[in-house]
């Protein structure tokens, strides 16, 4: 066993402290940093910075990702590095606080050196670190912020793993036309991007078809009572088909509970914010008759062979099987930057993002990644997943007829 180094006491202490506040679930397996194995070639070892949310309301999607990413630096460095090089993954806890995140981001750049960044969930705190990774020229791979306006909002240096929140909507607006109906409630979180604009696509998608928005309301993330905002949906005079919820993992659960038991029974349908163990532990059995857009369904007996192959290893890793999709998607972000590089033959900034822009078809867990230098966005189908019996089931894999604009 290796001896204590010094950057270790207070990561086992934050380990210590999440499994004291989380008793429902033992804390998943990670580490801050990716060791690099013995250089292949000989060469350095390529720095990659890896921030967050370890801890806070985010956790629930982001430990699983920063696992994911470590697993597959783990197994490109097995597998002799790039560029004859082991990768060196500097996974980093920005605590669910976009000005952490920007400080952590930094250091990441200024102190570490890093030659590129993958990370974040949640389009805020891209929107905190994008910028400081565009000003210096370090390309950033968001692992699952999926609004699409944020290459926009950052720069050129931004490319996302994830399909957009327009594309996601889409399909949740046609798939709940079709099987639900014509009439539809919309809540969201006021306070974020990603909540913010997955409302806004699904609000113009669902009405473009001609469904009817028949009452609309929103709340502030973290709020703990939404008996105000039932007590409207119960006041209607006739309830709407389904309920359209667009909220972030640590408010999902209670959302989901507290309709339920006010008596609201019809269906629920969200984004991927609700891809979380958060969901079912939270709300236990009134989580039923919950519909959702995601990346992939990661199953043990998926019909997709890198699926398989992904969640076998994951839970070899890690000993339980992926706890939600992000975790593929923190994997898929690390293969395709370590095929950019390779392509690059370079760890420069600017031939990183040119080598990326270069993708076309990668093979990765959570579809085909396609980049170009007019689109960082890749264009991927999308799951809609069922909560039945306890568990996430597939309910479909559509691409949508329509997208909104950006």
């Amino acid at each position: 066993m290796r001896p204590l180094r010094p950057w270790m006491a207070p990561v086992l202490v934050f380990l210590l402290a999440a499994a004291a506040c989380q008793p429902a679930a033992p804390p998943p397996a990670l580490t801050p940093t990716v060791p690099p194995a013995s250089p292949p070639g000989g060469g350095a070892p390529i720095r990659i910075g890896a921030p967050f949310n370890l801890t806070g309301g985010m956790a629930s999607i982001d430990v699983p990702a920063a696992n994911g990413a470590r697993l597959a630096a783990e197994e490109i460095n097995a597998a002799g590095g790039v560029m004859g090089r082991p990768i060196e993954l500097l996974i980093r806890d920005t605590k669910t606080d976009p000005a952490t995140a920007a400080t952590v981001v930094t250091q990441l750049i200024e102190q570490d050196k890093v030659v590129a960044v993958i990370g974040f969930n949640d389009s805020d705190y891209v929107l905190a670190a994008g910028p400081i990774c565009q000003r210096a020229g370090i390309p950033f791979i968001t692992v699952g912020a999926t609004s699409p306006r944020l290459p926009g909002q950052v720069g050129d240096m931004l490319f996302l793993a994830p399909f957009g929140d327009n594309v996601q909507a889409a399909v949740g607006a046609e798939f709940a036309f079709e099987k639900f109906g014509k009439t539809a409630y919309l809540l969201w979180d006021k306070g974020a991007e990603y909540t913010t604009v997955l409302a806004k696509y699904f609000k113009e998608r669902f009405t473009e078809l001609g469904g009817t928005i028949v009452l609309e309301d929103t709340y502030q993330s973290g709020d703990k009572d939404f008996s105000a905002q039932i007590a409207k949906v119960k006041a209607l005079s006739q309830q709407p088909a389904f309920y359209y919820i667009a909220a972030l993992p640590d408010d999902v659960g209670t959302i989901v509970k507290q309709f339920r038991n006010a008596g609201i029974t019809g269906p629920i349908v969200g984004g991927d914010g609700y891809d979380t163990p958060l969901l079912i532990q939270v709300a236990g059995s009134a989580a039923e008759n919950v519909f959702f857009t995601t990346h992939s369904l990661l199953a043990a007996d998926s019909p997709n062979e890198r699926v398989r192959k992904f969640v076998a290893a994951y839970k070899q890793k890690y000993g339980t099987e992926p706890e939600a999709v992000f975790a593929a998607l923190g994997y898929d972000a690390v293969y395709v930057l370590a095929e950019a590089i390779r392509r690059a033959g370079s760890t420069d900034g600017q031939a990183i993002k040119k080598a990326l822009e270069s993708i076309r078809d990668f093979p990765a867990v959570t579809g085909v990644i396609r980049y170009s230098p007019q689109s960082h966005i890749p264009q991927k189908g999308v799951t809609v997943i069922e909560v039945k019996g306890g568990k996430f089931t597939l309910a479909a894999e559509r691409v949508p007829q329509k997208v909104p604009a950006p």
